[in-house]
């Protein structure tokens, strides 16, 4: 890519800056997200003993998930099980690879004008979707266009590209008509994105999931059906689906067409749809499947085996709370909340997988301080402490605020038997306040997200992912009117600080880097919009033959595009 000024040098300078603190170790104990780049195997690994995969082992990976895939539309997909497959089955202009660095996917480079408000990507010729149709700058172009379509009604379309991209915001609002969107196609394989200011993070957000092509009469064709069943999907990438049993599991198998063919070793990826632990352990255990996430009862059982590991991720999980219940909308009652919950009992009891207690809205170990390389974390500090009795004391006060003795509250869960386990749990804790009675509702992962977007919940078990290494993909979540806020919440200084940040801080990354550690006071401490709970990490068994999987800090939880077997 080309870089022509200093204007240019000053953006490179802060995506590096943000990059430092997910690139780079290989070392399995190391406290760092660095260790979920890494390769899903021995970190010795090298092309060569690749290349030697080709002997005797058969090239299939079994694996498990807990949730059906809630649809594999990319204008429409909103959790990390769809952007797993999606990005399993279709290239962007950018893969994610190892050492959270982006990689050629359709676009082979792209410049970058004086200003950074253009970018111009160059396609590869050689991409072809699995129905035979070329992949060419107009598939982008149509994709974007119709994740900011208000009649499409992608959440994450006005999310990732509103603000970013030229006339986003208006053509979302139905102000301007979509052939306004800054993305053209100047020929079949050039493409041209006009930003609406200067995006330090662009490059890593074209590996995202949303920014994924469409073929527009593949999609047209299907019509409402399109990306619900095997035979109404198209792919690009690395492997396509064959079959897919809703409810089930669903069958991969290796795209032959695929540009980059030759170094795809995998001949199938089959996942089952399992949500029992124990079930998903025996399964392990007898062959059947190649890796399983554990649960607490079985890390003790299973820690000293040379198949264990712990995979640490930037993930966050966090009680939501509906301000507009009348309760939630006191911020004493929130506060209650937040302190009365036994954030190490969780990590320690409930999960006991090397998961770590969160005291805020940003990971440990996700980004650093661009002067001083502090860890974001360490200079916010835990903005929430537990204590049971400062939490009973708040309480009082918002039932005292509020003309209640009594209080009842919804609690949305997950159906998993782990998210089952956990809220249980959580319900215990939250019922030490006098008189709150919580009522738990266990539905699967799909009902919650729609759920979710209705606000229809009191209390939620809710959590995030990265979907792109920057401060701005957890703090930007919770502006006015947001597409993820979904808590009622809303704040002219919070919002201010968030602006500032975007706009006219955006190449003083030192100064915005300030800005997003002052607004994360505000969104926990000061407002306790969400209690933190923890920071993901998995307690895993993984066979051994399993080789060259790579576990990425945002979007698709793992590349396996150089994954393949080898020695079974």
């Amino acid at each position: 890519m080309k870089k022509t000024n200093w204007l240019l040098l000053v953006l490179a300078l802060v995506l590096s800056m943000f990059l430092a603190a997910c690139s780079g170790g290989s070392d399995d104990t190391s406290n760092s997200t660095d260790d979920a780049d890494t390769e899903e195997t021995d970190s010795g690994d090298s092309s060569s003993e690749e290349e030697a995969a080709t002997g005797d082992s058969e090239q299939v990976l079994n694996l498990l998930d807990t949730a059906e895939i809630p649809t594999m539309d990319a204008s429409l997909a909103t959790d990390a099980v769809a952007f797993q497959w999606l990005g399993s089955t279709t290239d962007g202009l950018y893969r994610l690879g190892e050492g959270a660095e982006t990689e050629p996917g359709i676009a082979t480079d792209h410049e970058v004008s004086e200003d950074a408000l253009t970018w111009t990507f160059n396609l590869r010729e050689d991409a072809v979707w699995s129905n035979g149709d070329p992949v060419t700058a107009h598939d982008f172009v149509y994709a974007w266009q119709r994740a900011v379509d208000p009649d499409t009604g992608s959440e994450y379309g006005p999310y990732m590209m509103n603000g970013v991209i030229k006339n986003a915001e208006a053509v979302n609002a139905g102000d301007v008509p979509v052939e306004e969107l800054g993305v053209t196609a100047e020929d079949d394989y050039t493409l041209v994105v006009e930003l609406e200011k200067p995006v330090p993070y662009f490059e890593s957000l074209t590996t995202f999931g949303t920014f994924l092509p469409l073929n527009q009469s593949f999609v047209e064709e299907q019509g409402d059906q399109y990306a619900l069943e095997a035979d109404t999907l198209l792919s690009n990438g690395p492997f396509v689906i064959t079959e897919w049993n809703h409810g089930e599991g669903w069958t991969l198998e290796k795209n032959e067409d695929y540009w980059d063919a030759e170094n795809v070793k995998l001949e199938q990826i089959n996942v089952r749809v399992v949500k029992e632990t124990a079930t998903g352990v025996n399964l392990y255990d007898t062959g059947e499947v190649d890796r399983v996430n554990l649960s607490a009862e079985f890390v003790d059982q299973y820690s000293t085996s040379d198949e264990y590991r712990i995979i640490e991720e930037p993930t966050l999980f966090y009680v939501k709370m509906n301000q507009e219940n009348e309760i939630l909308s006191n911020v004493n009652a929130r506060k209650a909340i937040q302190m009365v919950i036994d954030r190490q009992g969780i990590t320690n009891t409930i999960l006991n997988n090397g998961s770590i207690p969160s005291g805020g809205h940003m990971p440990k170990n996700f980004v650093q301080h661009p002067e001083s390389g502090e860890d974001f974390r360490e200079l916010n500090g835990d903005l929430v402490q537990t204590d049971v009795e400062k939490a009973k004391e708040l309480w009082a006060t918002a039932k005292e605020e509020l003309g209640i003795e009594e209080a009842e509250l919804g609690y949305l869960g997950g159906d998993s038997e782990v998210a089952q386990n956990m809220d249980a749990f959580i319900k215990d804790q939250l019922e030490q306040l006098e008189g709150l009675t919580v009522n738990v509702e266990s539905v699967p992962f799909q009902v919650r997200l729609d759920r979710d977007t209705a606000m229809d919940y009191d209390l939620q078990n809710s959590g995030w992912g990265p979907d792109y290494i920057d401060p701005n993909t957890f703090m930007n979540m919770y502006v006015t009117d947001g597409a993820n806020n979904k808590t009622g919440f809303s704040s002219e200084e919070y919002d201010s600080l968030i602006q500032k940040a975007g706009d006219e801080l955006a190449l003083e990354p030192a100064e915005r880097f300030d800005a997003f550690l002052e607004a994360e006071k505000i969104l926990i401490e000061e407002e306790a919009v969400l209690a933190p709970l923890y920071q993901r990490a998995r307690a895993q068994l993984l066979k051994p033959y399993v080789k060259g999987v790579v576990v990425n800090p945002m979007g698709p939880d793992y590349n396996y595009k150089h994954a393949y077997i080898e020695g079974k």
